[in-house]
């Protein structure tokens, strides 16, 4: 497991360790809450989806109650993202702040069981959250917890690939015509949330609205958001207030070069622009960056972002389910391409051609996540685009050709 940081309000008393018991000394029984009141609640605090997409807890849980069958309730704890592990962590440190959420759904639902995803390449995952159920059921809880793992690829963890794995189908993502919050899991209708909103949810409820808001920097971002922080050393989960300006977050030096918000389907900040932005969302959207699932990478000084992006680009057309034209043929072209520049011998333009032609047109999001990450590194570091393609690289020491790199 990564490195896990006190936090203040999901992270918090993780010295308490992750059993029941200590859950119950420390929170007291899981209250009970009727729909319309988490709802409310939800809609009143904005409680968005942690897991990338960010959308509104509340709408989804309306949807979904309102479809005329009974609901399925789906925690996602497979993240499908090498470089995130917030989920992860926070399914092994605090597990019963996960199961929270689906467990007052469910009742609220008078749903009798819960789906549960696990990251087989983190087995650890899968362990703590089962420990977890079994002192639950040993509390005299009688909901039904049944487990799934997600197979080791970037897209497993995807809304529809969860579903194709629960239906004993490959762990892959297919085209979607209606959302799962209104035909999921066997066409009935689907709550689907990962680890960490579950467990913004389990918060929420025991806190109440305003409590909960309070837990943000102002009135605009309440509550608070997991973040993965890595780079070219081992990663950090570390839990702050919405709202966090990343100045707080962040060194000096680190905000000073590029770098990759959001993870591999991310965007890239220009050096310096995370200086005057604070961990929100909204704030960041109206800038063109991505937070999605809270993935931040830095970079050393002598990391190129454009080689950074490569790697990333190659890693996601080998992950690609394959099923659609712009994944089997665009995302392995525009890896090519993008090589070609790094190279010093490609061309721009045809880059920019790939992007067009895999974006909007994949079965699922996964090219589109690859075009705004490609999308994002030419606008925010134009310059050193412009070096590879005159054959040099700006992160290079001594900088020279790269035609010439390694020949002496």
């Amino acid at each position: 497991m990564t490195a896990v940081e006190n936090g203040p309000l999901l992270l918090a008393h993780l010295t308490d360790g992750p059993g029941y018991a200590a859950h119950q000394a420390r929170f007291g029984p899981l209250p009970k809450a009727d729909l319309g009141a988490i709802v409310a609640a939800a809609d009143a605090v904005a409680v968005r989806g942690r897991g990338g997409a960010g959308f509104p807890f509340a709408v989804k849980l309306q949807t979904a109650s309102r479809a005329g069958r009974r609901t399925v309730l789906v925690v996602n704890a497979a993240e499908g993202e090498p470089a995130s592990w917030k989920d992860s962590s926070l399914a092994q440190v605090a597990p019963h702040r996960v199961l929270d959420g689906p467990a007052v759904v469910a009742a609220a639902l008078r749903v009798r069981e819960v789906h549960v995803v696990t990251p087989v390449e983190r087995p650890e995952v899968g362990a703590s959250l089962r420990a977890a159920v079994a002192e639950r059921r040993s509390a005299g809880e009688r909901l039904r917890w049944t487990f799934h793992e997600a197979q080791p690829r970037f897209v497993a963890g995807q809304a529809r690939a969860v579903l194709e794995l629960m239906a004993g189908r490959e762990n892959l993502p297919v085209t979607a015509w209606q959302p799962e919050a209104v035909a999921g899991h066997r066409g009935r209708p689907t709550l689907l949330s990962n680890a960490e909103t579950w467990a913004h949810v389990g918060a929420l409820v025991r806190l109440g609205p305003d409590a909960y808001a309070a837990y943000g920097r102002d009135g605009h971002n309440p509550g608070t958001t997991l973040l993965t922080l890595g780079g070219d050393g081992d990663a950090v989960v570390r839990e702050v207030a919405a709202g966090t300006p990343w100045t707080e977050v962040l060194t000096a030096d680190q905000l000073s070069r590029p770098v990759l918000t959001g993870g591999y389907h991310g965007t890239w900040a220009p050096s310096g622009a995370l200086a005057t932005l604070t961990v929100s969302r909204s704030e960041m959207a109206a800038q063109g960056l991505a937070l999605g699932a809270g993935v931040v990478i830095t970079s050393a000084p002598t990391a190129c972002p454009v080689e950074r992006t490569l790697r990333i680009v190659d890693y996601l057309a080998g992950e690609s389910a394959r099923r659609c034209g712009p994944c089997r043929n665009g995302l392995p072209a525009l890896a090519g391409s993008l090589r070609s520049v790094v190279d010093g011998i490609g061309q721009l333009g045809r880059v920019r051609q790939l992007l067009d032609i895999v974006e909007r047109r994949g079965a699922c999001a996964h090219p589109d996540g690859t075009a705004r990450l490609v999308r994002s590194l030419l606008t925010a570091v134009p310059e050193e685009v412009d070096a590879h393609l005159g054959g040099w690289c700006g992160y290079r020491a001594p900088t020279r050709p790269l035609s010439l790199a390694g020949a002496v």
